[in-house]
């Protein structure tokens, strides 16, 4: 059975909840800033330059092609970290060496094992399904962990653990005012069906894209056609890719996908975003009162 934690987050003093829009910022890589209801998350953190380079276990690494958005000391007042997974292009040596060893950090029991070696101490591990509700003031949200894969078949254990995850914004007792997924470095696997069943109206969809090889033969992450498939399957009013172009080892550029886009003709809103771009989106103010007040 999935078990569902819970994590309370200093209320802000004097300043309350917009609850009305929200942003999600692309730094880069699997990268972003969201924020909404108060809350300020960190995705998958990622400063490395270009030139450097990303070490991805067994000795293999690979060099970045860009630069991100931000410094990592340009960052917001942040209230959580979510990481996808363990992985050099995700929780760079930057972050390991600069983030808050207290700040909140939501993964998968791989990354929490290896970030409790790195001395961060404000760990919360979830496995596929299981959920955190976090609260802050009166704003909650519930992370939950969605299924994911980053190699195919036997080969599979050989990576890190990964996890998608879905982000329910709300109030107590309200419902669910925004939902949000994020694919996290998956393939296109059958687990993911199972993902609109549960949760049939998801407004936004971040997913992780690059068609990534390693040692220029298996694939790990979707590359534009398996990309353009996840986007049918989760079917969120609006998509936003990200995770491409960055790296050496991503092989399927956005353009690829973006053309997989337009032969599809998906009846999903596509926002294509540049390092230092944010998307901004709102909810119907009325809409927002009414489940605020416990209407429908």
């Amino acid at each position: 059975m999935p078990n569902t934690h819970a994590l309370k987050l200093p209320s802000p003093k004097g300043i309350a909840s917009d609850f009305s829009r929200g942003s999600v910022l692309f730094v880069g890589t699997a990268t972003v800033v969201i924020r909404y209801a108060g809350f300020t998350i960190l995705t998958d953190p990622n400063f490395l330059h270009a030139g450097d380079h990303a070490h991805l276990g067994y000795g293999l690494t690979s060099k970045r092609l860009t630069n991100p958005a931000l410094e990592i000391d340009e960052l917001p007042p942040l209230d959580l970290c979510l990481l996808s997974h363990f992985h050099g292009d995700h929780f760079d040596r930057v972050a390991a060496e600069r983030l808050d060893k207290d700040l909140p950090i939501i993964t998968t029991p791989h990354a929490t094992r290896a970030l409790h070696r790195k001395d961060f101490r404000n760990l919360h591990s979830l496995d596929t399904w299981d959920s955190i509700v976090i609260s802050k003031g009166e704003a909650s949200l519930r992370v939950t962990s969605m299924p994911g894969r980053h190699a195919p078949g036997p080969l599979a254990p050989l990576l890190p653990q990964v996890m998608g995850s879905m982000l329910e914004f709300g109030m107590e007792g309200t419902g669910t005012l925004y939902s949000m997924y994020i694919s996290g470095d998956t393939l296109l696997i059958d687990e993911l069906n199972e993902i609109p069943k549960r949760y049939p109206d998801i407004f936004l969809g971040l997913f992780h894209l690059g068609g990534t090889k390693i040692l220029g033969l298996l694939t790990v992450t979707m590359d534009a056609k398996q990309g353009v498939e996840a986007v049918r399957i989760i079917h969120p009013h609006t998509a936003i890719p990200i995770h491409y172009n960055d790296y050496t080892v991503f092989k399927s550029p956005l353009e690829d996908f973006q053309r997989a886009v337009e032969e599809a003709n998906l009846p999903v809103e596509m926002v294509y975003l540049s390092h230092g771009e944010a998307y901004e989106f709102e909810v119907p103010a009325m809409q927002a009162r009414l489940r605020a007040v416990g209407g429908s």
